[in-house]
């Protein structure tokens, strides 16, 4: 309890002293996890909402692989990221290696298959009578979309939620892509990682109330949005 409290009391002290590592570190963290989440939204919401409303030859098998990716250790997408920017790499002449843009890279492999295969399962839950009915009423396309968004917008505020809780949590791939260099590659959690084994725990602990503040206030807005959509 003592290491909890002296991680609170250190945290406040940082933010009410205006470290500027720690505003830097936090806004990297916040910046990237952003990016790769509005990315993930903007490719995987149509690519969710096509998988979930047509059907055609392989779709099964495409869903099994979009689930398994849901699942896919950070570790192993930093590796794929890193083998494909290594200098011998197919994208190696782009020089992004330790870069917040390889960091943007790992998470967007991690967040994408969720935002995905959520928006997907709400699309293929919509009630055939639905779309008969949308049909019937002489909709087009994209009016009948526009009601089938209006009618799954929960669930996709749910999908954005849960990719963007994925990567602002996320250590592994961030280290390996991104190397934790000082002013310009660290972000919270592979700072929170490094202090713990220097031993710093007090700072560990201030950091990790630091990342969760930030978390909670991002799910805060988005839950907020969710739920206000829904009365509307």
């Amino acid at each position: 309890m003592d290491l909890l409290l002296d991680g609170l009391i250190r945290a406040l002290e940082m933010i009410a002293s205006g470290d500027p590592e720690v505003y830097e570190i936090a806004w990297r963290t916040l910046r990237v996890s952003l990016t790769a989440t509005i990315i993930s939204t903007f490719i995987g919401i149509p690519l969710g909402i096509i998988i979930g409303l047509t059907k055609f030859h392989g779709r099964k098998l495409l869903l099994v692989f979009i689930n398994i990716g849901m699942g896919l250790p950070p570790v192993v997408a930093g590796l794929w990221i890193t083998i494909f920017l290594w200098r011998s790499g197919p994208l190696g002449h782009l020089s992004l290696l330790y870069t917040p843009t390889a960091i943007v890279m790992a998470q967007i492999l991690v967040s994408l298959p969720i935002i995905i295969g959520l928006t997907s399962s709400a699309f293929q839950q919509i009630d055939e009578k639905m779309l008969m009915q949308i049909k019937a009423l002489g909709a087009t396309k994209l009016q009948g979309l526009k009601i089938l968004l209006i009618e799954t917008k929960v669930a996709i505020l749910a999908a954005i939620i849960t990719g963007f809780g994925r990567v602002i949590a996320e250590v592994g791939a961030a280290m390996m892509v991104g190397g934790n260099i000082k002013g310009d590659t660290r972000i919270l959690t592979t700072s929170i990682v490094m202090e713990v084994s220097k031993g710093n725990f007090d700072i560990a602990f201030a950091l990790s109330f630091i990342i969760m503040t930030l978390a909670f206030l991002i799910t805060f807005i988005l839950t907020f949005l969710q739920q206000r959509s829904r009365r509307v």
